[in-house]
């Protein structure tokens, strides 16, 4: 067993991971970030999530880094790749021309700019980083952790590495019960809470279903159909509530509604990407998709030179690859979920080459591909690792509750404003249906602020939330959960711990004390980090 000394740990190198380990690194904290898997980036790359974002993106609505870091996605696609002319002028470039975002394209893009954060920090021995490392004990001295073991998931070798500031910013708050830090998860009961739409009675074990997605392209004069699934006729037959012809249909229930709606579905449509967003963007419209297959593509082939790409790629990550059959952490049959999860995807990709209803009347594409290239080059094809929608979160000094943001509660008033906002979010209040059997929840939400309290654990002094295990609720963490939020999150995490670090002093001060939290927040926002809203309507 190996010995390490670091300032700051941060357990998980998803996007709020690496931005809060930047963060610190570049203000001359010694930094220590560790990862499970062999990639950097979370929900942008190993879970090949493209990301979600709200209608107002390409003007205000986010942290100066996450705009960069979105510049450098698209430059790194104008120097690397064989763009057509019309895509190199395009401003406001979409790889995939989709239908969910202004930003669509491949994880390896979002992974090589976050290398490139990393890398001049990693070579000046501010930041180091432990790649297939994941944490499996924490030691603690009263209200502090003073150090987490962390196991070599290639070697199993050991490490304790000792910290005076922690961040947990793994997908699943995994450090905080090994650190004995209170937290909470799955449902609150309203007597708790007060929300409108909070359960009766409280299940830790009702959660958010998690996706393990996958990459396509098409190849229509080949047959590139996998094996049968296990379990394939098991999914086949499942019918769940809302889902009269279960998951392995083109039928699903509106979000908003839960009436069925049939979806579309045809490979490499001759469409023009410049055009599809903007007829999608506006999500008050309410409007559905035209065909999954643009829904959330990722390399739209008509952006690139011809033959570059043969086929468009698209990502799949729709609600036919919800698993919500069981929790995949706090439960004994966590890992047979999981693996669950990873089967549901294999049957819905088996039953959209075999039995998906074609336009022309057949049935099936045996020429959809399978790009495990694209997502890492697992075993399976798919994703590294599964879509986490909902993690662990911490018992906080302030817990956002749906009161603060529904649309429907605040109208005009737009959402709380917080005396100590670190930032901004926005999203609606989307909940998929949930290991406990809850339908879809869908609530209008107004733009949002993240209130510095939510990431001030209620007792544990030097750990701090660095991902979606921040003080909200089962039911507002549907608006938070999305990468620009926990970027935010992460990034603001990295401040924080420079800033106490400096004047040493804890979190829950500089939040208690008028003068210190002025004095933090301007630091906020000479770095980019908008705090409050503009006068716009919530969605």
């Amino acid at each position: 067993m190996s010995e390490l000394e670091t300032q700051l740990l941060v357990v998980g190198g998803g996007v709020g991971g690496v931005v809060a380990a930047v963060t610190a690194a570049r203000r001359g904290i010694h930094v220590t970030l560790t990862e499970p898997t062999d990639w950097l980036g979370g929900v942008l790359t190993t879970q090949a999530v493209p990301p979600d974002e709200h209608v107002w993106i390409e003007q205000f609505g986010c942290t100066a880094t996450y705009r960069a870091y979105r510049d450098a996605v698209r430059e790194y696609y104008r120097r690397h790749y064989p763009l057509t002319d019309a895509a190199l002028e395009r401003r406001a470039f979409n790889p995939g021309g989709a239908k969910v975002s202004d930003l669509c394209h491949e994880p390896r893009v979002s992974l090589a700019v976050l290398e490139a954060m990393v890398a001049p920090l990693r070579g000046s021995g501010l930041l180091h980083i432990l790649m297939e490392h994941e944490p499996v004990a924490a030691e603690t001295d009263g209200d502090h952790i003073t150090a987490v073991t962390m196991r070599n998931g290639r070697t199993s070798a050991s490490t304790v590495i000792s910290a005076q500031w922690v961040i947990d910013a793994s997908e699943t708050g995994e450090l905080l019960p090994m650190a004995g830090v209170e937290y909470v998860s799955g449902a609150e009961a309203h007597a708790e809470t007060g929300e409108p739409h909070a359960a009766d009675v409280a299940d830790p074990l009702n959660m958010q279903p998690v996706s393990v997605c996958f990459a396509l392209d098409h190849r229509s004069d080949e047959d590139h159909t996998i094996d049968k699934p296990d379990g394939y006729e098991r999914f086949k037959a499942a019918r769940a509530i809302d889902w009269p012809n279960g998951q392995l249909s083109f039928s699903a229930p509106h979000p908003k509604t839960r009436r069925p709606v049939e979806h579309q579905f045809w490979p490499n449509p001759d469409d023009d990407p410049a055009t599809i967003r903007p007829d999608y963007a506006d999500q008050r419209v309410g409007s559905m998709d035209r065909n999954l297959w643009t829904f959330r593509r990722i390399a739209a082939r008509a952006n690139f030179q011809p033959g570059a790409y043969p086929s468009d790629i698209t990502l799949v990550n729709w609600p036919q690859i919800d698993y919500w059959g069981g929790p995949v952490y706090d439960h004994p049959d966590a890992e047979t979920h999981m693996q669950a999860a990873r089967a549901l995807s294999r049957s819905f990709l088996y039953w959209l080459q075999t039995e998906a209803p074609r336009p022309d009347g057949g049935t099936g594409w045996p020429g959809l591909r399978l790009r495990g290239d694209v997502v890492g080059d697992t075993d399976d094809g798919l994703a590294k690792a599964p879509y986490i929608r909902e993690s662990r979160r911490i018992r906080a000094e302030h817990t956002v509750v749906e009161q603060e943001l529904s649309l429907e509660m605040r109208g005009a008033a737009g959402a709380v404003s917080y005396r100590d906002s670190v930032g901004v979010g926005m999203y609606r209040i989307d909940l998929h249906p949930s290991t406990g059997g809850d339908p879809y929840i869908d609530i209008g939400c107004c733009p949002f602020e993240l209130p510095l309290g939510a990431m001030v654990p209620v007792r544990v002094e030097n750990l701090l939330p660095g991902a979606k295990n921040i003080g909200t609720t089962h039911i507002t963490n549907g608006a938070y959960r999305m990468p620009l939020v926990e970027w935010n999150i992460g990034e603001v995490a990295g401040h924080l711990v420079a800033f106490c670090t400096q004047r040493k002093v804890q979190p829950r001060q500089v939040r208690a004390d008028d003068g210190l939290l002025a004095e933090f927040t301007r630091e906020l926002d000479d770095a980019g980090v908008e705090r409050h809203w503009p006068r716009v309507a919530g969605y």
